[in-house]
């Protein structure tokens, strides 16, 4: 990947995000986001590979960049809270988008190969930093791998979009942190 102008990537990455919401992942080409960015095709290009490359790229980024900073509340469960409600409120702002593109993936295989790719490389610190905490303060008996913590997590939340769906209220916070999170999290760390 070449590097852009952090500007220009931005307004590429943006333009993209919203003809995704406006338009679906079908009807948007690397045409429609160049115009919109006010960007060259080429540039796209020399950055992304094609749309499946640059709309997970997107997908990834606006998310990771939602995912919340890991907040030290003092306590692994108040951590975890924190972080839990960040992922739901990413995901109540964004259900549309991320409705439309689970259905997209389904059907466009390259762009779900792709996505599956880009998970591996995922950034977990927003879950790292508060489990390493917890081990340092004694509330947690090892090491728990984060990405597996953040897998389950994103479960509960896709479970409950999908099925009975949002708001995602404090209720629910507090069920999926003390009766599954926590109660995992420390089994884990024992094993």
């Amino acid at each position: 990947m070449a590097p852009l102008d952090p500007e220009r990537e931005r307004a590429i990455l943006d333009a993209t995000l919203e003809l995704l919401s406006e338009v679906g992942y079908d009807r948007m080409s690397v045409d429609q986001i160049a115009k919109r960015a006010r960007a060259s095709k080429a540039t796209i290009y020399r950055r992304w590979a094609g749309k499946p490359e640059l709309v997970v790229d997107v997908i990834c980024r606006r998310f990771d960049m939602d995912t919340p900073e890991g907040a030290d509340t003092g306590s692994l469960r108040g951590d975890l809270a924190a972080v839990f409600r960040g992922l739901c409120e990413t995901v109540e702002r964004k259900h549309s988008l991320i409705i439309g593109l689970s259905s997209t993936l389904l059907s466009h295989q390259e762009l779900a190969r792709t996505l599956r790719e880009h998970l591996h490389a995922r950034d977990f610190d927003a879950v790292r930093e508060p489990l390493e905490r917890a081990v340092k303060r004694g509330e947690l008996a090892g090491r728990v791998d984060p990405g597996r913590l953040f897998a389950l997590a994103e479960a509960l939340v896709w479970h409950r979009m999908i099925f009975t769906g949002p708001p995602f209220g404090p209720e629910f916070v507090a069920e999926s942190v003390d009766g599954v999170l926590m109660p995992l999290v420390t089994a884990w760390s024992k094993a």
